[in-house]
Formats: C-alpha cells, structure tokens, sequence
C-alpha cells in the first residue's frame, strides 16, 4: 500500500502539488495574520521594557522635591525618579523643544544612542535623531536655545544623536505650550546645566507591570487604578507643597516687616527728640517726612507682595500613562486593527481553500473507484484501502500545513514589523501561535483527512463489480434556454454543447463559481479596507470638519485679543468662538469617556465649520435648546438613538440627564453638540468662550508651522493652537500602516484564485477525458476542443467575478466593522480600481488556465482514454 502511495503521489504530482498549496496559502493567512498583531505588540514591548519606559509621568507646574518621591513610593510597587524637564525654543528655525535633565545613571526612559556619546559637560547635548535627518545637524555642530529658555548656558555643543521610548514614533513630537504649539525635538542636557530650582517631572515604574502587555486592557485597568492611587497621595502633599514655597518669601517678607516697623519708631523716637528739644515748636523735619513717606511707600510694596505670595495657589499636576505617549495609541490601535482583521479576513481565505481542497481530495478518491474495486477484488480490507487514500491527503495536507505555519509565524509578522519604519522598534519579536496553528491543523485534516475518508467509506461499500465499472454518465435534460427558441436557434452546435453541459453538471459549475468569486472578494476586500480607511480622513476632514485649526485662549476674557492676533494674517477667512468641554456618557450600563463638547457663540453661523448631517438620512440637523446631537459611534456604543435620554458628567462630576434631539455622521471622534442656551438650561452657568474655530485660505504643513509660530510669539494670550491637517495625518498614518498587511491580501488572495483556477479545470478535464477524447475522434480541431471545455470556464468565471462583486462588498463590510475603534469608524469605500484590478487579474488567471488546456488536450491519449473497463 505504501508503494501504490508514493505511486499515487508520482503519477498525480500536479493535483498533489495543488492540494499543498492550496493547504499551504490558507494557513500561511490565517496563521500569520492572526501572529502579526501580537507581533507588534510583543516587538514594542520588548523595546520599551529594554529601554525601562515609565508607566506613569507626573508634571508639577510648582516642581516636585524629596518629600513627593516618598509620597509617590508609598504606592505599593512604586519606583519614582525625579528629573528636571520643560519645553523651550531652540534651532535653527526657532521650533519648540522638549529638553529633559539627563541624570547618570537613568533608571528609566533610557535612550536609545544611535551615535556619538551621552553628554559629559554642561554645555554638550544629546539631540533628537530626527534633528539628523530633517535639519542636517552633525555631531559637532552648536545648538543654541533661546533666551527665554532660561538656561545657564545658551549654546551647546552636539556629541550625539538618539531615540526615546518616549517618543516611540517618528512623525510626531507631540504638543508644547511655546513656539509653534508642536514638539520638533526632544534633547538632553545635564540635569544641572538646567536653570530650575527643583525637579518639574517623576517617572514612576511598577515592577510587576514591566512584562504585561502595555496594550492589553488589563494593564491598562491597572495602571488606571495605580494612577488613582498616586493622584491621592499627592493631593495630600498639596497644601504642604504650597506652605513649603510660600515659606521663604513669607519668611523673608517677615523679616523685612519688622525691620520697616523698626525703622518706623527710629523716626517716631526721632521726631520725638526734636519735639522735646525744641520745647515743643518743631514737629517734623523735611528729612524725616521724606523717610516716613519711603517707608510708607516700602509698607505699601511688601502688602502688596504679601498679597501675591498668599495668592500662589496648590500644585495642579499633569498625569500621563504610556497610552498619552506621543504615537503610543496609534501603534497599538494599528496592531489592534491587524488582529480584528484576523478574525475574519484569513478565516474567509482558509475556509475557502478548505472548500477547494475537499472538493479536489472527493473527486480524486471517486476517480479512483477502479483502483478500490481491483484492491477490494484482490481481498484487501476496507481499512487498508482508506490507509492509502487517507494517507495520500494526509501528506498533503501536513506537508501544507507545516510550510504554512512556519512560513506565516515567521515570514509575515516579520516582514510587517519590518515596514513599521517610522516608529522605534527593535528586533521583531516572534512567538509562535500555537492556537491558530492548532486551528490549522484541525481545519486542514478536515478539508483533506476527512473528505478522503468520507469518500473512501462511500465507496468501499459497493461490490467490487460495480466499482470496476465507470459510473454511468448523466443524462441529458432539456434546458430552459432550449424553449426560448429565437436565441437557441442562432447558437452552433459547441454552444449548444457548452450550456447544455453547464446546467448538467451543476455542482461542478457550482463549485466554479465559488472559487471564482471567492477570488474575486478576497482580492476586492484587499482593496476595500484599505479604500476605506483612507475615506474616513477625507470625509472627517474634508466634509464633516470644515474649519482649518482650533485656537484657545487663556481666558475668556482674552479671546477677542486672541481673534484680532489671527485675523490681521493674510490667510484668516473666518472665526467662531465656542466653549469646549470635556464629558463622559452613561446609558444601558455602558460608559463612554472623552467626548468633545461643542458650544458654538452662534448657532447658525456653526454649520459653516461643522456639517451635522442625520447618519441614516442625510437630512440637516440643527441645534436646538432642548438637547444635544451626539455623533454616530457614541449613539452606537451607548444603544441609543434620537429621542433617547443619557446621563452627561463632566470633569468636575457635574451629572445631568440630557435629550438626544439628532445622530450626526461622523467618522474620527466622540462629540456632543448643543447651544448656548441648552448648557445655560442645562448647566446652569453660562457657557465660557475660550476657543475658535479657525477657517484659513492655505494650510500647507510649512504654513502652518510659521502660522502657529508668528500667532503665540504675537500674542502670550494664545494657550495653544491645533491644526486640523495634523489630525488628518494621523488618520491617513493609520491607514499607510496597514498598506503591507493589504498588499500581502491582494497578492496572496491572487495566488489562490490562480491555483483554485487550475485545480478546478484539471478536476473537470480529469472527470472528462473521455467526453474529450471523444469529440476529439470525432473530428473536432484542438482549438474547438479548447473552446468546448473553455467557453464553460469563461462563462462561469463571468458570473463568478460578478458573484464575487456582491461578496466582495460583504466581506469588506463586516471586515471594517471588526477593525473599527472605540472613536473611529471606516465607511464601506471601494474605488473603481479594486473592481477593475480583480476582475483583470480573474481574466488573465482564466487566460492562462485556458492555455494549459489547451496545451494538455493536445496531448491526450484518445486510445487510452477511450478504453472500455468491461
């Protein structure tokens, strides 16, 4: 049996080979897919625990001292580690810096020294490795900072270039309250070369958290509970913060009020001598009124500073964990998108090479129904004639399966890790799967194991006689086609043949188009999710938000001096004033925070900036005064829908029940929408302008760098200035991500289809080789034999790939929905060219499959294949 095996194997080596591969494209999908995110995330996580990444930033805008680390460190597992940091002006073009104190040695948020050395003196520094590449300094060059940074020295000598773990990815430094309002760099200096009294900044690190999962949900839940804890132990250190600082110059406002009330008698006592020695006539003297006027001056001042002094306020600290991270939520929302994808992308691809692969393994052991009937004659056991056919799909689905796994663990999550350039990854860290490798195997043995068997069982049950006989051919039916005569009438007689053979064997045609429009959709849903990740910037950003940057002021009060800085610039078209506010929404148990709040000063003119369009409808919606328009994923998160009712609380746990009065299509972001007079209603305040919505005339990147630069240095009432195309970026960011992951879909999904193509055409030609041979005999020339088995194959890939359209269009629906964030959702997008590009590639696959054909019925053995078994 072993022998007629590796016989079997021989003399089929095409069909085998097909079945590996079909085995071998199905798990390399699913399996790598499924091990890439976890790829992501275990490659950055094992960076980050490299390089000792805090769990937890604090900033103080009152510096922090001993007292506060020992505070930090009663958190049970706590390591704190002060450090002196602010952001300052400095460069070539003037840009905002993150400047760190560098400590030595750094416990933790070690960096990443790509070349040269740490700095050594005061007056070196270590730069940003962006610095290299975009602005051309060398090690060796002079960097100066501005004035206002306060520093001790002003120009710095570079020794070096490096990266951070906190700054994990390339395109973005994140956000400064000085020049243009973006980080361009981070540097390092030594801690003391920077002119701060105290430490402004602690990391704080939990040893248990180090190797858990920074992008998993329960390191997340943690570090939300350790954060409370530490927000405690501080706000207990608030009072004793404040009374430290007010302490000296309390102390030294003290010290020179009993010395004014020292001077103060020496002029009472003085002016009483003179009294006396004039006999009473002289009261005063120019002179001592003079000194007595000072000192009143003097006792005016030191009330004054008193005032001020008394006024300085508690801390007020600036928590951050690593999800606040520049670039740190958007890796792990790519990673988290990969995954979602894997849950149905590769499940589709594998199932359908499991359909081909059954079907090619059923038709192999029913071809062979003359061999079982000579084995079974020959008085071999029922079993040993399974081992053979069981075996024959065995090898061909393990040697498959292996091949796959190996190569989709290892290749696939390696060569994407490899394309997440822009961020600051280490050696891709690769663990194997062996749940969906497990899932493989199952589904593979099944597919191959269990249709042989199947199959095997079925037949082994016929006497051997009937096995030794070829199975009776259909019978001819007549055909619907045949009743609309003024068509049937028109077609030659191989069309006629042709459709008539379509509608006889209808399984086999099934078969077909399933395989054709499966191809079809897994090659139009490689287009479709990428079409429609990028869609969901450009209709945020072009059709939803229709204002160009978001300015906020200091103060209310301010934003008028704010509005005249902007408008006196050539690029102002328009403003509107809003208040802005932070909620969070509860309803039907399910809580959403970080929800933007919307007030605009004037309602009607709001809709020239923001488009509220109903997200079912497309009607207009308005704001009205009594309730909000929420946007659609926080409608669709909470369960609820126009005319429901949620609960609103903001940061100062104001709770209240508002009305929902319309949906609002939106695709980036949670928001709430309301006028003035719904929060007056509601809030029972009014509402505080203290931001504007910008509209400009250019927005170019380089614009508006020197834009936000000229507005803050312009006006020191500017608190900060965000741009629209900076989110806009970061949405097409995202979708560029996953532009490798999309392209290995289209070119593996283009691969199956090539090798279902093949398998199917040599199944049908197997399962005719005498219908051929026939016609052959008969006198047909080889291109109208091609063409008798052709015309089928090109009219069935026709309504495959228009199956495959609808199916297609399905599968990128429901892929897109998996792949969703909490914040982000992806409009079903696909672009003429995913239509064109599939149904191309279904052309020529069908092309080439017919030119094989072509090419193997020309050598058919009609003698042979004519023979009778009787």
């Amino acid at each position: 049996m072993n022998k007629l095996l590796m016989r079997d194997i021989r003399g089929s080596l095409g069909r085998f080979t097909a079945i590996v591969l079909i085995i071998m494209l199905g798990v390399l999908l699913f399996v790598g897919v499924k091990a890439t995110g976890p790829a992501l995330n275990h490659s950055m996580q094992s960076e980050v625990v490299k390089h000792h990444l805090s769990d937890v930033q604090v900033f103080s805008d009152k510096g922090f001292t001993r007292k506060d680390i020992k505070a930090v460190e009663r958190v049970q597992g706590a390591k704190a580690e002060s450090i002196k940091f602010k952001y300052v002006i400095g460069g070539k073009t003037r840009d905002a810096i993150a400047l760190y104190g560098l400590k030595d040695p750094a416990r933790q948020n070690q960096v990443i020294l790509k070349s040269g050395r740490l700095p050594q003196k005061n007056n070196e520094i270590l730069l940003d490795k962006q610095a290299q590449i975009k602005d051309g300094y060398r090690i060796g060059d002079q960097f100066t900072f501005a004035k206002s940074a306060n520093l001790k020295v002003n120009r710095y000598k570079i020794v070096g270039f490096a990266d951070s773990p906190l700054y994990i990815d390339d395109s973005t430094r994140g956000s400064a309250n000085v020049g243009s309002g973006q980080v361009q760099y981070f540097a390092y200096i030594k801690d003391q070369a920077i002119n701060l009294p105290v430490a402004t900044a602690i990391n704080i690190s939990f040893a248990k958290l180090q190797h858990q999962d920074v992008f998993s949900g329960k390191y997340q839940g943690t570090i939300k509970a350790k954060v409370k804890l530490l927000q405690k132990q501080l706000d207990k250190r608030k009072n004793e913060r404040r009374n430290e600082i007010v302490a000296k110059p309390l102390n030294q406002l003290n010290r020179a009020q009993e010395k004014l009330n020292q001077a103060k008698q020496k002029i009472v006592q003085a002016k009483a001598q003179l009294k006396k020695q004039s006999g009473g006539k002289v009261t005063t003297t120019s002179e001592l009124d003079k000194q007595e006027q000072q000192l009143a001056e003097t006792q005016v001042n030191l009330k004054r500073q008193r005032k001020k002094v008394e006024k300085i306020k508690v801390p007020s600290y600036t928590w951050q964990t690593r999800e606040d991270l520049p670039g740190f939520t958007g890796y792990g929302d790519s990673s988290d998108r990969i995954a979602a994808i894997a849950n149905v992308f590769p499940v589709f691809f594998f199932l359908l090479a499991a359909l081909i692969t059954f079907t090619t393994i059923t038709r192999m052991v029913e071809e062979a129904r003359g061999q079982i009937g000579t084995l079974k004659a020959l008085g071999f056991s029922r079993s040993a004639i399974a081992y053979e056919y069981t075996m024959y799909a065995f090898l061909a689905g393990i040697l498959g399966v292996i091949v796959g796994s190996f190569l989709g663990n290892q290749l696939l999550p390696r060569f994407v890790v490899s394309m997440y350039t822009k961020y600051v990854i280490g050696q891709p860290v690769i663990e194997y799967d062996w749940a969906s490798i497990a899932i493989a195997v199952v589904l593979a043995m099944i597919a191959t194991v269990g249709a042989a068997l199947l199959v095997v069982i079925k037949e082994t049950k016929a006497v051997p006689a009937e096995l030794l006989r070829p199975k009776s051919p259909k019978k001819a039916k007549k055909i619907l086609l045949e009743n609309i005569s003024f068509i049937w009438k028109r077609l030659n007689f191989n069309q006629k043949i042709s459709y008539r053979n379509l509608f006889r064997f209808k399984l086999r045609g099934l078969m077909t188009i399933l395989g054709i429009a499966g191809g079809t959709a897994l090659i139009l849903t490689g287009f479709g999710i990428a079409n429609s990740i990028s869609a969901t910037g450009d209709l945020q950003f072009n059709q939803i938000i229709k204002y160009d940057a978001v300015v906020q002021a200091k103060k209310a009060n301010q934003l008028e001096s704010v509005r005249q800085t902007i408008a006196r610039g050539k690029n102002y078209q328009q403003s509107l004033a809003t208040h802005t506010e932070t909620f969070k929404a509860t309803k039907h148990g399910k809580t959403v925070d970080d929800i933007n709040m919307d007030i605009p000063q004037n309602k009607h003119q709001f809709e020239k900036f923001v488009t509220l369009r109903d997200y079912q409808n497309q009607y207009p919606l308005h704001l009205q005064k009594q309730g909000v328009i929420i946007s659609e994923k926080l409608a669709t998160a909470l369960k609820v829908r126009k005319g429901s009712t949620i609960s609103i609380e903001n940061e100062k746990q104001t709770k209240k029940e508002v009305k929902v009065i319309g949906v609002t299509q939106n695709y980036v972001g949670n928001f709430m929408y309301g006028s003035t007079s719904f929060y007056r209603k509601t809030m029972k305040k009014e509402p505080t302008m203290q931001t504007l919505m910008v509209q400009l005339h250019q927005t170019s990147k380089k614009n508006q760098q020197k834009l936000s630069k000229q507005w803050i240095e312009a006006n020191a009432d500017i608190l900060g200035v965000s741009f629209v195309r900076d989110q806009a970026a970061a949405v097409t960011s995202m979708s560029k991500q996953l532009g490798p992951v999309v392209l290995i879909f289209i070119l593996l999904s283009g691969v199956l289809s090539f090798i279902v193509l093949y398998n199917l055409n040599n199944i049908n030609i197997s399962e005719r080789l005498r219908e051929l041979s026939t016609i052959k005999v008969l006198g047909f020339f080889d291109s109208e034999v091609t063409m008798y088995i052709a015309r089928e194959s090109i009219i069935l890939a026709l309504i495959g790939i228009l199956a495959g359209f609808g199916l297609g269009n399905i599968l990128t629906s429901y892929v897109i929905k998996q792949a969703e964030t909490s914040i982000v959702v992806f409009p079903l997008t696909i672009k003429p060219m995913g239509y064109v590009v599939a149904t191309v590639l279904m052309v020529i696959f069908n092309l080439i499959v017919v030119y094989i054909t072509h090419r193997r019925l020309r050598q058919v053995d009609m003698v042979e294949a004519l023979k009778s078994n009787e």
